[in-house]
C-alpha cells in the first residue's frame, strides 16, 4: 500500500488568502454601513464613500478567490470537501453581486436607493455565508488531525 503523501500547504498563500479575505469583506461591509446611512439622509458623501469602498473592495477581493480557486478546484495539501466547494461558489455570487453594486452605484445620487442597499445586503449576506463554511471546514479538518 501507498501512503497517502501530500505537500504541505502554503504558508504564503495562507497569508495572503486570510489576509485579503478579511479586508475585502471590511470593505463591503463598509460600504453596507454607508449605504444604510445614505437611504436615511441625503448626504452625497455617503453613497460616493459607499461607491469607492466597493470598487477597492472588488480589487481586493480578486486575489483571495483566486488563491481559493486553486486551493478548491486543484487540492494538493488541504483535502477540498463539498463545504470549501460550496463557500467557494457563495463568495463568487456574492463577488458578482458586487459587480452589479459597483454599476448601480455608478447612478446619480438617490437613483441607486433601493437597489444599492438590497446589492449591499446581498453581497454581505453571501461572503459571510461563505466566511461561515469555511470556518466549519477548518474546525473539521482540526478535528481530523487531532
Amino acid at each position: 500500500m501507498r501512503p497517502d503523501v501530500r505537500p504541505p500547504p502554503s504558508p504564503v498563500a495562507a497569508v495572503a488568502f486570510d489576509l485579503l479575505d478579511a479586508i475585502g469583506f471590511g470593505f463591503f461591509v463598509a460600504a453596507l454601513i454607508f449605504d444604510v446611512v445614505y437611504a436615511q439622509s441625503t448626504d452625497v458623501l455617503w453613497f460616493k464613500a459607499a461607491a469607492w469602498l466597493i470598487s477597492i473592495g472588488l480589487v481586493i477581493a480578486i486575489i483571495p478567490r483566486l488563491i481559493n480557486l486553486v486551493q478548491v478546484w486543484f487540492p494538493g495539501a488541504v483535502p477540498s470537501t463539498g463545504r470549501a466547494r460550496m463557500a467557494f461558489w457563495l463568495h463568487l455570487v456574492g463577488i458578482v453581486a458586487a459587480i452589479f453594486n459597483a454599476f448601480v452605484h455608478s447612478r446619480d445620487a438617490y437613483g441607486i436607493v433601493p437597489a444599492g442597499v438590497w446589492l449591499s445586503i446581498a453581497t454581505v449576506v453571501l461572503l459571510t455565508s461563505g466566511n461561515v463554511l469555511v470556518s466549519l471546514q477548518r474546525l473539521a479538518l482540526q478535528g481530523e488531525r487531532a
